[in-house]
C-alpha cells in the first residue's frame, strides 16, 4: 500500500509540474514564423488557467487508464521499485543528452535536401516550461497511455505464443512511429501545406527517424524502470534541443 501512495504521489507531482509549465508556455511571444497567426482576443489568464486545468483533469484521466494498462503489462508503472538515481536520473540523463545532440545533427544534415527551413524554439525561458511540458505531457500520451495500450492489444492477440518481448518491443516502435508523425503538425502548418501529398517526403523521414529514435530509448526505459524515467529522456533532450540549441539563435 505505501508504494501504491509513493508511485501515486510522484505521478500526481509530475501533473503539476506539467500543468504548471503547459500554463506558463502560453504566455511565451510568438516566434516571427508565427507572425501571421491573427492574435487571440481571449485574455492571457484565461488561457493559462484553462491550460492548468485541461492537463490536470484531461491528462491525469487518462494517465490514471495508462498506469492501469502498464500494470496489465508487468510494467513497472510510475518507476520501478528499488531502481535508484542511476535509473531514474543518470541514466535518463545521458540518453536524454545523446538524444538531443542526434536530433540537431540529424536535422542539420537532414536540412540539405529540402528547403522548410529551420524549425522554430520558444524563447528562453519560455523554451524550459516547454522542455517540463513536453517531457511529461507527451510522454504520458505516447508512452504511458499509447504504448501501454498497444502492448496490451498485442498481448491479446499473440498471448498464445508467449511473444511479450515481441508484442512489447512492437508496442514501442508502433508508438515512436507515431510519435515521430505527430511533429509532422507544427511544421507543416507553418510552412502553409495544403496537403499532405504537398509535404517533402525527405521531411517526413526525418521527423520520423528524429523523434522516432527519441521514442525507441523512452519506451524501452519505461518498461524497464516506469514512467519517469521515460520523462527524464525526453526532458534532457528537449533541454539539449530546445534550451541550449535554441538560445544559440539555431534552427533545426
Amino acid at each position: 500500500m505505501r508504494a501504491v501512495t509513493r508511485q501515486r504521489a510522484v505521478y500526481w507531482a509530475l501533473l503539476l509540474v506539467c500543468a504548471t509549465a503547459a500554463g506558463i508556455t502560453v504566455l511565451s511571444p510568438l516566434p516571427a514564423s508565427l507572425a501571421q497567426v491573427p492574435p487571440t482576443n481571449i485574455p492571457k489568464p484565461l488561457l493559462v488557467a484553462a491550460n492548468f486545468g485541461l492537463i490536470l483533469v484531461l491528462y491525469g484521466l487518462l494517465g490514471l487508464l495508462g498506469l492501469h494498462l502498464a500494470a496489465r503489462n508487468s510494467w513497472p508503472g510510475v518507476f520501478k521499485e528499488g531502481a535508484g538515481w542511476r535509473e531514474l536520473v543518470l541514466r535518463p540523463l545521458w540518453l536524454g543528452a545523446a538524444s538531443g545532440a542526434f536530433i540537431i545533427v540529424g536535422s542539420r544534415w537532414f536540412g540539405l535536401f529540402h528547403h522548410l527551413g529551420p524549425l522554430p524554439h520558444p524563447p528562453f525561458p519560455f523554451s524550459l516550461s516547454a522542455s517540463f511540458a513536453a517531457g511529461i505531457g507527451e510522454e504520458l500520451l505516447m508512452r504511458l497511455v499509447l504504448m501501454s495500450c498497444w502492448a496490451w492489444l498485442l498481448r491479446r492477440l499473440f498471448g498464445r505464443f508467449q511473444a511479450k518481448r515481441f508484442t512489447d518491443g512492437m508496442a514501442v516502435i508502433i508508438a515512436a512511429a507515431i510519435f515521430g508523425l505527430a511533429h509532422l503538425a507544427g511544421p507543416v502548418y507553418l510552412a502553409g501545406f495544403k496537403s499532405l501529398g504537398d509535404i517533402p517526403g525527405i521531411f517526413i523521414v526525418e521527423m520520423l527517424v528524429l523523434n522516432g529514435v527519441l521514442g525507441i530509448l523512452a519506451g524501452r526505459e519505461m518498461i524497464a524502470n516506469g514512467f519517469v524515467a521515460a520523462v527524464g529522456i525526453h526532458f534532457w533532450a528537449d533541454i539539449v534541443w530546445h534550451v541550449l540549441y535554441g538560445s544559440l539563435g539555431s534552427g533545426a
